[in-house]
C-alpha cells in the first residue's frame, strides 16, 4: 500500500511540478473531447500509438489519474539510467506487460479489471506497439476482452502529430504543437450478442473502435496486419509484408 501511495504522489509532483508545465509550453497541445468522458467510474481509453510520449501527453491533458499497460521492456533497462527508467514509469502508473508471455499478459489484464473496478480509468494501445511509420494498424483484442468483461465503455483518443514531437527511436521532445482528440464512447453491450462467441465479441469491437481510432486520427487504417509483425519484417530487411505498402490502407477522411 505504501509503494502505490508513493507512486500516486511521484505521478502528481511530475504532472504538476516538474515534467508536465513544461510540456504545456514545449509543445502547447490542443485537447477536444474530453468532456465525454465521466468525472467519475472506471473506463478504458483507446489511443493510437505513434511515440513513447504519448503515454505522457494524454496523462498530462486528462483531469484524472491514468494508468497504463506498458511493454516490459521499458522497466528492465541496465545500470542507472534504467533504474531511473523504471521508476519514473512506476511512478506515472506504467503497469509492466511481457507481451510474449500468456501468463504475465493474464496477470497485467488482472490488474486493468481490478483498476476498473474501483473506479479508475486506464490507457491502452490496441494496436500492442508503436506504429513503425505513423499508420494505423490491426487492433489487438484484449482492450476489448477487458471492456466485454468489466462493462466499462472505451474512449477513442487519437494522439495527432506526438511522433514529430518525439520522434520514434528517441526520447527528444521537439517543439511542435501535439494533438488529443476524444471520440464517442463505445459501449462493450452493444457487442453482447447471444450469436457470437467470446472472441467474435471482441473481434467485432476492436474493429469499430480501430476504425474509429481512423476517423478520429485521420490516419492510414491498415487492418489486415499487425504492426508487431510488419515492424519485425522491416528490421529484418525483408520489406513490407505484400498488401501492407503504403497507400494499400483504407482512408475514412
Amino acid at each position: 500500500m505504501w509503494i502505490e501511495r508513493a507512486t500516486n504522489s511521484i505521478y502528481w509532483v511530475l504532472k504538476y511540478i516538474f515534467i508536465g508545465p513544461w510540456l504545456r509550453l514545449w509543445n502547447r497541445p490542443k485537447t477536444s473531447g474530453l468532456e465525454k468522458t465521466p468525472a467519475e467510474g472506471g473506463f478504458l481509453f483507446a489511443s493510437n500509438h505513434l511515440a513513447v510520449m504519448d503515454s505522457f501527453f494524454l496523462p498530462l491533458v486528462c483531469k484524472r489519474q491514468l494508468m497504463f499497460l506498458a511493454k516490459k521492456e521499458y522497466f528492465t533497462g541496465k545500470g542507472f539510467v534504467g533504474f531511473v527508467q523504471k521508476w519514473f514509469m512506476l511512478g506515472v502508473h506504467q503497469v509492466p506487460i511481457d507481451r510474449s508471455d500468456k501468463d504475465s499478459q493474464q496477470a497485467a489484464l488482472g490488474t486493468a479489471l481490478r483498476v476498473l473496478n474501483e473506479g479508475r480509468p486506464i490507457g491502452m494501445y490496441p494496436e500492442g506497439t508503436r506504429s513503425p511509420d505513423g499508420r494505423l494498424y490491426r487492433g489487438k483484442t484484449g482492450l476489448a476482452r477487458i471492456a466485454l468483461e468489466s462493462g466499462v465503455p472505451v474512449f477513442p483518443v487519437a494522439m495527432m502529430n506526438t511522433n514529430r514531437a518525439n520522434p520514434p527511436g528517441t526520447w527528444k521532445v521537439y517543439p511542435v504543437r501535439v494533438g488529443v482528440r476524444v471520440g464517442d464512447a463505445i459501449y462493450p453491450q452493444d457487442f453482447q450478442k447471444p450469436e457470437w462467441d467470446e472472441y467474435t465479441a471482441a473481434r467485432e469491437m476492436t474493429s469499430v473502435i480501430m476504425e474509429s481510432l481512423a476517423r478520429l486520427s485521420g490516419q492510414e487504417y491498415v487492418p489486415d496486419f499487425y504492426a508487431a509483425d510488419v515492424k519485425k519484417q522491416l528490421a529484418a530487411g525483408e520489406g513490407y509484408p505484400e498488401g501492407a505498402e503504403p497507400g494499400r490502407g483504407l482512408h475514412f477522411n
